[in-house]
């Protein structure tokens, strides 16, 4: 069973929350590994359900092994598992008391992923030792308006192939080097990435995101995308992820409709952690 005790959502976080300006929900929302106790954190936003558990490899799959529990009126359901730790596997499972039918659901606020068709969440650490203080500390003058300015933009899974190991793609690390090198010899200063967020299709280019946080496993695992990136710094070229918010596939086991509730300020359909 799931503890109701242990929470990340203060009652500042429920106010900012409820009022729709919340800027760090993917500190509060999704799953956050503990040490002292051991195991995980996990908060899902289903206003419409009224019942909502975790699943995972850690408990068979079973519905009723860990259930959340509900936090006042914020339509957010929380609960700590104990012992639940990094690599585990899971879903949600949400039942609607509109429909009075339940779904498995994967993490919208997840930070990776299994690899499509794949569809699980996992429970990670994000622990990585950066090495890019010095672009830190000139990015100000890099990205300045009068800064020289070109961007290079592209695909990860498209730019460049290993015809000799069946066409596939070039993992996060395989990238780095190839890339930084290719973009300084070119001359520019930027590259811009198709969307990296994990998505089901790839031959939407990623413009069908399901999860916003998990950069896609299908080229590593987060840390591995970190190092894309650190390397890139350290070789003075700036990083920009296209972000498409505009585009979810509706798919019964991705983001949109988690307890569904219409959004009356953008038209959009908002769900279990706006999608």
């Amino acid at each position: 069973m799931s503890i109701a005790a242990r929470s990340l959502l203060s009652p500042f976080d429920l106010h900012l929350f409820n009022e729709g300006t919340h800027g760090h929900l993917f500190d509060r929302l999704g799953a956050h590994l503990s040490h002292d106790p051991e195991g995980t954190y996990f908060a899902v936003w289903a206003p419409n359900a009224d019942t909502v558990s975790v699943i995972g490899d850690f408990n068979g799959w079973d519905k009723n092994a860990n259930g959340l529990y509900p936090r006042e009126q914020s339509g957010i359901w929380e609960g700590f598992i104990p012992t639940v730790g990094h690599g585990a596997m899971y879903k949600y499972y949400v039942h609607s008391k509109v429909t009075r039918t339940g779904v498995d659901k994967a993490d919208p606020f997840a930070t990776y992923s299994e690899a499509p068709p794949r569809q699980a969440s996992i429970v990670w650490d994000l622990a990585y030792n950066w090495g890019d203080e010095g672009w830190v500390q000139s990015r100000g003058a890099a990205n300045n308006r009068d800064a020289p300015f070109a961007v290079y933009e592209m695909h990860l899974g498209s730019w460049m192939r290993v015809p000799e190991e069946g066409d596939r793609w070039l993992s996060y690390r395989e990238l780095a080097p190839r890339l930084a090198d290719y973009v300084s010899r070119m001359g520019f200063t930027h590259v811009e990435f198709m969307p990296v967020m994990e998505h089901p299709l790839y031959e939407s280019w990623g413009y069908q995101v399901t999860g916003y946080f998990a950069p896609t496993s299908r080229y590593g695992t987060p840390q591995d995308f970190m190092f894309l990136v650190d390397y890139l710094h350290q070789n003075g070229i700036g990083v920009i992820l296209d972000w498409v918010p505009s585009s979810t596939p509706t798919l019964g086991w991705a983001c949109i409709r988690t307890g569904a509730a219409r959004s009356s300020t953008t038209g959009a359909t908002r769900f279990g952690a706006s999608c």
